[in-house]
Parts: C-alpha cells; sequence; structure tokens
C-alpha cells in the first residue's frame, strides 16, 4: 500500500492543503527539472537539433503509459484545456438540427467552443443538470444518457465533475454516442493521473488534459489524445515543426504541405518548451511510479473515515459508487454558516475550493491524517458557532 509521500513536497506541516483540484504543489524533483531547464538555455550553442524532438517523444510516452495508450502518436502538446477543445472544434461536422450534451456547470474551457460551435450551426446546448435528494449521481448519469439521441453530434464531459467529484459512466456514455453516431470528448483535468483510466476501454474521441492538477506537472502545458476521427484535421496553427522533415533544420527553406501523421499535427507552437517539458516528465515518472490506481485507493483509505464524519455532522457526500475517491463535495446542510466556515478555513490554514454549493475537498499522496483532522475540526467548530 503506498504510504504518504509528502517528503517529496515542500508543503509546511503547519497547512492542510487539501485543494489539488485548484493546482498542485510542486515535487522537489520537478523543480529541479524546471531550474535545470532554465539554465539550459543559458548556454543555447549546447542545445542540440535533438533536443527539440526527444523531450517531446518522452512526454508524450509517459502519457501514453498513464492512459494505457499503445501508440503515444496520438499524443499532442497542448498549452491549455481550451486549446485542445477547440482543436476537436475546429474539426467536427454539425448536424441539421443537431443538439450538444455537457453536464451542468462543467468547467467553463469544456463549454466555451461548444456554445459557439452550437451558436454559429443553430445547434441546441443541452446541459443536464443533477437532481437533488437521494440517489442523485445514479439520476444524473441517467438523464444525460437520455439526453443523447440521433440527433446529438457530441457529449462533452469530464470522468467526473470538476466542482464536486460526481462520476459519469464513460462506457455508458460511449455506447450510447456509437449508438447515436455521435463523438465523445472528454476532459480528464480532474481525474487522469488520480484515477486509473484506460483509453482501449473508453476509447473515446478525444480526451484533453492540462497538467497543472492531477499529473503534477507545471502550469501553462498539457497534453492531449486525438483518435483516428481526426486524423486528416487542419490543427489551430501552422507551426514548423509539426511538417514533414521538421527535423532537418536546413531544409526548412523548402516548405513541406504535409503534416506530420496521427495528433502531431495538434501540438501547439514552441511545443518543445525547454522548462515546461522536462518538469512534465519528472512529474509523470513519479505518478508512473506509483502507479494511479494506488493514488486512488490512497485517497479512498484517507478520506473515507472523515467523510463518515462530515455525515454525521448533516453535511451531504455524494455516494460511494458516484463519486472519485481524490476529489469530492461537500455540500453544507442547515447546521453550518458559509461565512464562518469560509473563516475557519483561514484562521488553521486549511486549504479548499469553493465551487457551485459545494465545499470542493481534493486530496493526494501529500495529504495525511493530520489534515484531515484540521479540515474536520473546521466544520464543528463552524457547527458548533452556528449552534449560538
Amino acid at each position: 500500500m503506498l504510504a504518504c509521500q509528502r517528503d517529496k513536497f515542500f508543503i509546511p506541516e503547519d497547512v492542510a492543503y487539501l485543494n489539488c483540484g485548484y493546482m498542485a504543489p510542486n515535487m522537489k524533483s520537478v523543480e529541479t527539472a524546471g531550474i535545470e531547464g532554465i539554465r539550459r538555455k543559458n548556454l543555447p550553442f549546447e542545445i542540440t537539433k535533438d533536443e527539440f524532438f526527444e523531450p517531446l517523444s518522452k512526454v508524450k510516452s509517459l502519457f501514453a503509459k498513464i492512459i494505457h495508450l499503445n501508440d503515444p502518436e496520438r499524443v499532442a502538446i497542448i498549452p491549455s484545456v481550451s486549446y485542445g477543445i477547440a482543436s476537436v472544434a475546429r474539426n467536427i461536422k454539425p448536424k441539421l438540427y443537431g443538439n450538444i450534451v455537457v453536464a451542468a456547470e462543467q468547467f467553463p474551457s469544456n463549454y466555451y467552443a461548444w456554445k459557439r460551435f452550437a451558436d454559429t450551426y443553430d445547434l441546441q446546448m443541452r446541459q443536464v443538470r443533477p437532481s437533488e435528494g437521494p440517489n442523485r449521481g445514479q439520476n444524473w448519469n441517467e438523464a444525460i444518457l437520455e439526453n443523447i439521441d440521433s440527433q446529438t453530434v457530441l457529449v462533452a464531459i469530464g470522468n467526473i465533475h470538476w466542482a464536486d467529484g460526481t462520476k459519469f459512466d464513460l462506457s455508458a456514455l460511449r455506447e450510447k454516442t456509437r449508438q447515436c453516431g455521435a463523438l465523445l470528448i472528454l476532459d480528464g483535468t480532474q481525474s487522469v493521473g488520480a484515477m486509473p483510466f484506460n483509453i482501449n476501454d473508453v476509447q473515446p474521441d478525444a480526451l484533453i488534459c492540462a497538467s497543472y492538477k492531477w499529473l503534477l506537472g507545471p502550469y501553462s502545458i498539457g497534453l492531449a489524445y486525438f483518435s483516428e476521427a481526426f486524423d486528416s484535421g487542419i490543427p489551430i496553427e501552422e507551426n514548423w515543426i509539426n511538417r514533414q522533415g521538421s527535423d532537418n533544420f536546413q531544409g526548412l527553406v523548402n516548405y513541406e504541405d504535409r503534416y506530420l501523421p496521427k495528433a502531431r499535427r495538434y501540438s501547439v507552437g514552441e511545443a518543445s518548451n525547454f522548462v515546461l517539458l522536462p518538469m512534465l516528465g519528472a512529474a509523470m515518472e513519479q505518478i508512473l511510479e506509483w502507479q494511479p490506481e494506488n493514488i486512488q485507493a490512497y485517497a479512498k483509505n484517507l478520506s473515507t473515515p472523515y467523510i463518515a464524519q462530515l455525515q454525521e455532522m448533516g453535511a451531504s457526500v455524494e455516494e460511494t459508487q458516484y463519486r472519485s475517491h481524490h476529489l469530492f463535495g461537500v455540500r453544507l446542510g442547515e447546521n453550518f454558516d458559509l461565512e464562518l466556515l469560509q473563516n475557519q478555513f483561514q484562521k488553521e490554514k486549511v486549504y479548499v475550493s469553493f465551487r457551485g454549493n459545494s465545499v470542493r475537498i481534493s486530496v493526494n499522496v501529500f495529504n495525511h491524517e493530520r489534515d484531515m483532522e484540521q479540515l474536520i475540526a473546521c466544520f464543528e467548530k463552524a457547527k458548533m458557532a452556528r449552534a449560538y
């Protein structure tokens, strides 16, 4: 069983950082890789042609291992989720009187592009909302499936909902979208790295991930998987390194119309980032050593007893089978005053997020029991204060 890995991070002992869903802290190894990358550029005459390509291949291969992808050339380097989603949106066809299905209140980067697409082609945006009360996760999943029909162009969704960790049944979504001739576009930012994900089981048409959360990487770099559906697409940018023969620097004056095959055409310009790529590579090497299934198990073992305590205090948490263990939302009942709770968190150095009507708690391998005890103490004090 995976033990607490706090010694690999810089988090002070008196801080309960339960907010990896907001931004992961750098590991010490990731910081080292970044500093080395900065220093590398001090001597640009030592940077060889191969260094524009080999780190790219390494990072794509590491990501491919995390998602169990056999072909790393189906991975592109992107700067953000919005960039990856925009690349997808540029290369799909609408349906007459069609619709796009999304989960309500999902992350804006996986909404705005589809709203623009729907407005451009006069499509219906179907934002599927959860019902409140018992069986919320199950009912939400069923409602999403019911909204997919023969006129659905695509379903854009996360493996879990970013605000409260509600799990979506990707296998059922894949089956229904195939039946209806719709694409399945996934945002894996809040799950890939901390939850097991097998691309061969789900077979999405695209998987888009920012790296600065559960992949433990730096900001402004991410990874995207593109299926065969996008092999003939047009990228957002026309950058030189994504063309065939781009490794021949002397021959770059001979312009080339052909893109490199598969997903390589969709990589962002200057993808050969000499600082961010080594940082992301170091992060994913460590994740592969730990393995996402062990990270998820660690989060489950750590959080489960304390979730029971929150429920006993009158807070609401999604049923186990319909939520992730590394990220979950706590919906406050009448026993709690939100402002009092926020003040208590600040006083006790407990860091969480507030998303919609949920207190979002996200744990990783740098968290330990003391962090959770600090969290519970804040809820107890806020509840007691409310009583007076």
